[in-house]
């Protein structure tokens, strides 16, 4: 017997998502996402100034903020052919990698966790074991018996009062949840130590940029930051030895304590690794450019088809044509019209917001969000494309973290886990723990070719923009926290004539394409275990597993007035 399961809104995720499920035996046999947001910013930037545009389009999301700063000056740059000077290069990628580092370490501790961490089961925990398995682990500091009898007072504190605070509604208890009583205190007390830890990336974030979590410096051309070795006025050694010890203490975590918790997990649940594959076309592009045209990346990019790395095409510059001529976004099962009708796919030039709203229709129209296809077909985005891409690509620090990630799981679990099993709920976890170590260790590497270049009297980090008459195309696109990012800018006569945004969760989150194929997440969906319909965990675990962002896909309305919730002052 069928029934159906809807999750709205999914929480732990930034903005709002529903997703539909038909459970059939104990299984999902179809799924739904809907974007229950509409974003239409795209709208809002025609006409405007082009060098606006990276301000406003940074206001998407309260969380993927830089992300559409950078993704938009880049838009403009490539339709100026406008090269941006080494200094601005490297504060550009060192704000982007200390984002991403950032996101990484919030979304596995704050967002998905809790999917696999039961809380109130780490009361029953005994501190010096707990410790005695964190230390055979890793030589993380936090990990003392101390630290760990805090916490459990902590927690028993929590649940004394019945007040759990920020782990309340979690599914305690549930069947799927496997982790012994010492494995669970050992994350709760990482995860209390993560919400330390994330700050440093932050504060990176707010010198480099004058403000988290929307920065302010970015500019068409380059960066507003005015360079300098003693002046307190501006960016200065002082501060970039800040940012260095900042570094530093992120490594530390990253690979002690992230990469360690990401690999225990997993070999607890080693039947996950056969849960969520979906669809195995990848598609990433490359990023942290080495240089002020985007000619040469640190980090390499490109598409996988069908899970194969050997089928590995490279994307290898701003202005690749192989993947400035793939992306078309189709709108049969959106809340949008396209002009010459809705059974077509449109690039993204030529790309139409046109809200049509019709209610949830099962086989019509049912999310916000637009189907993007590369040549044609879904993809899947994010952390897993960009290792499998990395791996293909044989990019030595990719294929050093990866392989040492899956030799730690193995031995924990005491069978071999192979690459096969990335390709999955957990795997997407431990791609994005394997991403972030590799982003550590580039951070570093920029933080030295900052300073290099300063050293050598070079002090400049802006050209200024030209705009000539008539028309200009450009595409900007980023290697964002959860995938392929793209804006696409027509120019005319230096205002902006259409502007389309492209953005992970848009291709994760997307619902059937104009050939009724499903998205990633409604992929990954199928066949997913159901143990309490009542509770859908399972569900949840797949879905948190990408770190959906509606908000990028963006506000929402609320013609009732509902009253959420009442503050008074005392």
């Amino acid at each position: 017997m069928s029934q159906r399961i809807t999750i709205d809104p999914v929480t732990r995720i930034e903005g709002h998502l529903r997703v539909d499920v038909e459970v059939n035996d104990g299984r999902v046999s179809k799924a739904w996402a809907s974007g229950q947001m509409w974003r239409g910013v795209e709208n809002i930037l025609t006409g405007r100034d082009p060098r606006d545009a990276w301000a406003i389009t940074q206001r998407i999301c309260g969380v993927c903020t830089t992300v559409h700063a950078i993704a938009s000056v880049r838009a403009v740059e490539n339709a100026l052919n406008l090269e941006i000077p080494v200094n601005a290069n490297s504060i550009r990628n060192l704000i982007i990698l200390a984002h991403a580092i950032h996101d990484h370490i919030v979304h596995f501790y704050h967002l998905s966790a809790l999917d696999w961490v039961d809380v109130t089961s780490a009361l029953k925990a005994d501190p010096a074991k707990t410790s005695a398995l964190a230390e055979s682990l890793s030589n993380w500091s936090g990990n003392s018996k101390h630290e760990f009898a805090k916490v459990k007072e902590r927690l028993t504190g929590f649940v004394g009062t019945g007040q759990l605070g920020i782990f309340t509604n979690g599914y305690w208890g549930h069947p799927a949840m496997k982790l012994t009583p010492e494995v669970n205190l050992l994350a709760v007390s990482h995860y209390l130590q993560a919400l330390e830890v994330q700050r440093y990336a932050s504060k990176i974030v707010s010198v480099l940029g004058s403000k988290s979590p929307h920065i302010q410096n970015v500019a068409v051309g380059g960066v507003a930051n005015p360079l300098a070795l003693d002046a307190q006025s501006v960016l200065t050694m002082e501060r970039l030895l800040a940012v260095k010890e900042w570094i530093g203490k992120l490594d530390d975590f990253v690979k002690n304590v992230y990469l360690v918790d990401v690999a225990a997990i997993g070999a607890f649940y080693p039947e996950w690794t056969q849960v969520g594959r979906g669809i195995t076309d990848y598609l990433c592009v490359p990023d942290i450019p080495l240089d002020g045209k985007g000619e040469t990346f640190a980090i390499p990019g490109g598409h996988i088809a069908g899970g194969d790395l050997s089928t590995f095409k490279a994307i290898n510059t701003f202005h690749d044509k192989y993947f400035l001529d793939g992306v078309s976004e189709a709108v049969k099962h959106s809340w949008y019209d396209y002009k010459g009708g809705n059974d077509k796919s449109l690039h993204p030039y030529e790309g139409e917001t046109t809200p049509n709203y019709t209610d949830f229709q099962d086989e019509g129209k049912y999310s916000w969000l637009k189907s993007p296809t590369f040549y044609g077909k879904p993809m899947q985005v994010g952390p897993l494309a960009r290792v499998l891409a990395g791996l293909a690509a044989g990019h030595e620090p990719t294929a050093r973290y990866a392989t040492a990630t899956l030799e730690r799981v193995s031995s924990i679990a005491g069978i071999k886990v192979g690459l096969d099993a990335m390709h999955s709920t957990i795997g997407r976890h431990a791609a994005r723990a394997v991403a972030c170590a590799v982003q550590v260790d580039e951070l570093a590497a920029q933080w030295d070719r900052l300073v290099d270049n300063m050293g050598k009297g070079d002090l400049t980090t802006f050209n200024p923009p030209t705009f000539p008459k008539g028309e200009q195309r450009g595409v900007g696109f980023h290697e964002a926290p959860r995938g392929v990012l793209s804006h696409w800018v027509v120019i005319k006569d230096g205002k902006i004539d259409n502007y389309q945004c492209v953005v992970p969760t848009t291709w994760n989150a997307a619902p059937r394409n104009e050939h009724d194929a499903p998205g990633a997440y409604e992929a990954c969906l199928l066949d997913n275990p159901v143990a309490d319909p009542e509770q859908p965990l399972e569900v949840l675990r797949t879905v948190h597993s990408f770190d959906p962002c509606l908000a990028c896909a963006v506000h929402i309305l609320d013609t009732e007035h509902t009253e959420v919730v009442t503050v008074k002052a005392a």
